[in-house]
């Protein structure tokens, strides 16, 4: 993202197609409106930062989100300006219970959480639907984090969200979800101590009922402010992909509640524009942040303008003059001044001695499945032997998958393959991930080396899990094997081979990529082996991982 400038007495066309192109390239990027101030263009990130809360402390802006099974989980994301996030660091190593996620748990884990800034320190609530509500702190935004403590114990607590009230009361307020509990669309309020160590009021009390406003369902993800006399919750309904964002407000914390829709899809085409935070900076101008799901590209974040109204927030752009706003596209920044153009990192050329932040495995990982010291300026895969590939005959539960966000609307993947130590019965290459997942990848076969797109495909979600089968192969000669996937408008995506990375032939049919369980595809790198023999000396070497955006 970058933005550009343009004087009031400019008539050139270059801003409007420099705006244009942007537009078009997908980068958040937008030329001045006619009151000579840069815009930014949503989403601010596109990529599946799902359920982002996000604070200010002093000049600077902080960002978490969910992260359900995958591990490290808690991404924790920084910003100058609002607009340009960097990713710093993850919160939570490994996933707990440690042995509940030895294998990947598609849809479980790190719901979404709640991020505050409290006595001198940085504290992440968040909720495993399975285990309760764990809270953690920290000195400093980027770690070390304490061990997760579990403030709540109880299936199909989610949502948390904590208020120190000037009176010295703490207070936690959540949501619940009913594949767990067996109900939900309702809010519930709990006190607690002020070290959110022990909770106070075991039984709790229901404070908002979504069952009792007409067409409300699936009332969820509350954050809790006390503004000017009022206690107000921003919490989101009627689901990811159609819902809205609701307000309520009392004088009093148990209510009763006042309820308005603050922000609903409209006439725009961003659907579903809710769960997120409410954020004001240092000149006092308020903004919100919220997602959209946008399938297999996950839960993208926007940022809206918000402001005030008869003591009501409004957000987004209020077109009809009623308090329900709209989001928007493009809107004037938020801050003005020099900031660095920043964003979440997707290239990796494992120059490092570790891991790029942007990676992620499918479970809770161990050391041994990879190196960055073995062979310099290398990642090494160890091919893996697991028992779910050989009973379910896919990757679906394969903990050593290594995954990181597709990163726009449109892009490219290279991949630099080495498979020299590939032992007989191993497999290794470039994966698109989801419900569906394709790859492309060497095959090493008793006679030699086999270059093959396999695809797993499901006829509905419901489905039994797909077997994987072979789409396209042809014997390779050489060790080294040059990947390529380009992933365009709707995640159709074609992949590419080349044997001297000037030459690449298509291979296969065109595979469209797939959401997963509560997350969008993920894109990535794996070595497996049906060989139980598998060992320290059988491995595969990676050069590089470049995006590029189309």
């Amino acid at each position: 993202m970058q933005y550009c400038k343009k004087s009031l007495t400019c008539k050139s066309w270059l801003p409007k197609i420099i705006l244009l192109l942007a537009f078009l390239s997908g980068q958040s990027f937008a030329a001045d409106n006619d009151a000579g101030k840069a815009r930014y263009q949503n989403p601010v990130i596109h990529a599946d930062y799902s359920d982002p809360d996000v604070i200010r402390v002093a000049d600077r802006y902080y960002m978490t989100s969910s992260s359900f099974n995958s591990a490290p989980g808690l991404p924790l994301l920084e910003s100058a300006d609002m607009v340009h996030w960097q990713l710093v660091g993850h919160a939570l190593p490994q996933q707990l219970p440690l042995a509940d996620f030895v294998q990947p748990q598609h849809g479980k884990g790190v719901w979404a959480p709640c991020l505050r800034y409290h006595n001198n320190r940085f504290w992440i609530f968040y909720p495993d639907p399975d285990q309760g509500i764990y809270v953690m702190t920290a000195e400093k935004f980027r770690g070390p984090w304490s061990t997760p403590h579990l403030l709540l114990a109880g299936k199909g607590i989610i949502d948390p969200a904590p208020l120190w009230d000037d009176d010295g009361q703490a207070y936690l307020v959540h949501a619940w979800a009913k594949s767990r509990a067996g109900f939900n669309n309702v809010l519930s309020l709990r006190r607690m101590n002020n070290e959110a160590t022990r909770i106070l009021d075991s039984a709790g009390q229901i404070i908002v009922d979504g069952n009792k406003l007409p067409n409300y369902k699936t009332l969820e993800g509350p954050k809790l402010h006390k503004h000017q006399g009022y206690y107000y919750i921003f919490a989101p309904a009627g689901g990811v992909e159609e819902g809205w964002q609701s307000v309520f407000r009392s004088r009093h914390i148990a209510g009763p509640y006042e309820d308005r829709i603050v922000m609903a899809q409209g006439a725009s085409t961003t659907n579903g524009p809710h769960q997120g935070a409410w954020v004001q900076t240092p000149q006092g101008t308020d903004w919100f942040y919220h997602f959209q799901d946008k399938r297999a590209y996950g839960r993208i974040v926007h940022l809206q303008p918000m402001h005030w109204k008869d003591g009501w927030p409004v957000i987004g752009t209020d077109i009809d003059n009623t308090g329900k706003g709209e989001p928007v596209l493009s809107h004037a920044i938020p801050l003005a001044g020099n900031f660095p153009v920043t964003e979440p990192a997707t290239t990796d050329e494992f120059d490092q001695q570790q891991l790029g932040l942007q990676w992620q495995w499918n479970a809770n990982w161990k050391a041994t499945w990879f190196s960055q010291t073995a062979r310099p300026d290398h990642l090494r895969l160890y091919t893996q032997y697991d028992t779910s590939f050989i009973a379910e005959k896919n990757l679906v539960n394969v903990p050593a998958l290594l995954l990181q966000k597709l990163p726009a609307e449109q892009f490219t993947v290279d991949v630099k393959l080495d498979v020299s130590h590939l032992k007989p019965g191993g497999s290794s290459g470039l994966i698109l991930y989801g419900l569906n997942y394709a790859w492309l990848g060497v095959r090493q076969q008793a006679q030699g080396h086999e270059l093959l797109l396999a695809a797993c495909i499901k006829t509905t979600v419901a489905a039994a899990p797909c077997t994987e089968t072979i789409q396209a192969s042809l014997p390779w000669p050489s060790n080294i094997a040059y990947l390529r996937m380009q992933v365009q408008a709707g995640g159709k995506t074609r992949f590419y081979y080349s044997s001297d990375q000037q030459q690449y032939s298509a291979i296969g049919m065109a595979f469209t990529a797939s959401m997963g369980r509560w997350v969008g595809a993920q894109m990535g790198l794996f070595s497996i082996s049906n060989d139980t023999t598998a060992s320290a000396n059988n491995f595969v070497d990676f050069d590089y991982f470049r995006v590029t955006k189309n």
